[in-house]
């Protein structure tokens, strides 16, 4: 039995995601996300302006007069959306938690994906996987995917995303969309003698796609449609001025004393984060894959709006 406060979290979701989908973002999710092919569908006369390389020779040779053939879009997708549960998902500055919001694009995405008739497949991941909810269709599946993300219980706090990629090629054969949300922090630190210890952990922003995740990152953009939903909080992009602060690391359980009084610091911070959220731009734009930031702190449905936006003239251009 599932307790009622946990039921209510979850429909609070499916009201607020719903409503976005169904107002804005259903159409641009079809039409940014596309179907493996065409199929046949029927044969009907030949209209002025119809494409002639679509002529049936035929039926046209049989019928004395011409015939084109009509294909309609292979439109079931699978969609698979990997949610990172490692340690710093559970900050957030302010009325919820990177955690949170990360249930809640999951659930944009995976009811936009029902009411196209599409599955939806849920792998949660910290250094190892955590649980791999199979694709499926349906509004009760998608509750459950919600519930999946919020309430699993991590057995681990750090972050592996190679680890995850490499468990979903061996369950997921056929070409799918795969949406990682993230907020790609990992655990590769500079040295001390790079930086401040008090600013070891929040830029490693950098550092997460290098190497293996990057070239597990590329592996299944070449397979999949791979999307990077990388979700951050005000706070590990500027340090607010509140004097002295004792922190606890949430993946390694380091602790550490911050002067954030100090207007000196909290500059160089701001820039070493800007520097290192252009760096992650462009590692994930060198291997191909889409990518949206969105704050914890701040409404994310425009922003989500106009990525599909900029998603479909892309596509379009193409």
């Amino acid at each position: 039995m599932i307790p009622r406060e946990i039921l209510k979290h979850i429909r609070l979701i499916e009201l607020r995601t719903n409503r976005l989908v169904t107002e804005s973002l259903a159409g641009q999710y079809h039409s940014v996300f596309k179907g493996q092919g065409m199929n046949f569908d029927e044969v009907r006369e030949y209209q002025p302006g119809d494409d002639v390389r679509a002529i049936d020779w035929n039926v046209t040779a049989r019928m004395n007069h011409p015939f084109i053939k009509k294909f309609v879009e292979e439109r079931e997708l699978t969609v698979v959306i990997l949610v990172d549960l490692s340690g710093s998902g559970l900050f957030g500055s302010g009325d919820r938690s990177k955690r949170e919001l990360a249930a809640e694009i999951a659930s944009v995405m995976a009811f936009s994906a029902i009411r196209n008739n599409d599955k939806v497949g849920l792998l949660l991941f910290t250094d190892h996987v955590e649980k791999y909810v199979p694709p499926r269709k349906g509004r009760r599946h998608v509750l459950r995917v919600i519930r999946e993300i919020l309430f699993h219980e991590p057995r681990r706090t750090g972050t592996d995303l190679t680890a995850a990629l490499d468990f979903m090629a061996h369950v997921i054969h056929q070409r799918a969309i795969v949406v990682v949300i993230s907020d790609f922090l990992g655990q590769s630190t500079p040295s001390r003698r790079e930086i401040d210890a008090h600013l070891r952990r929040q830029v490693v922003l950098s550092h997460t796609l290098r190497q293996t995740s990057l070239a597990a990152l590329r592996q299944a953009n070449r397979r999949h449609d791979v999307v990077a939903v990388q979700i951050v909080d005000r706070y590990e992009l500027r340090l607010p001025n509140l004097g002295y602060l004792v922190l606890k690391d949430a993946e390694t359980g380091e602790v550490v004393e911050i002067n954030t009084g100090d207007e000196r610091r909290r500059s160089s911070f701001a820039e070493r984060q800007a520097g290192f959220q252009r760096d992650l731009r462009r590692l994930l734009e060198s291997a191909g894959i889409d990518a949206i930031q969105l704050r914890a702190d701040k409404p994310y449905a425009s922003a989500l709006a106009r990525f599909f936006e900029r998603r479909e003239k892309r596509r379009r251009r193409g």
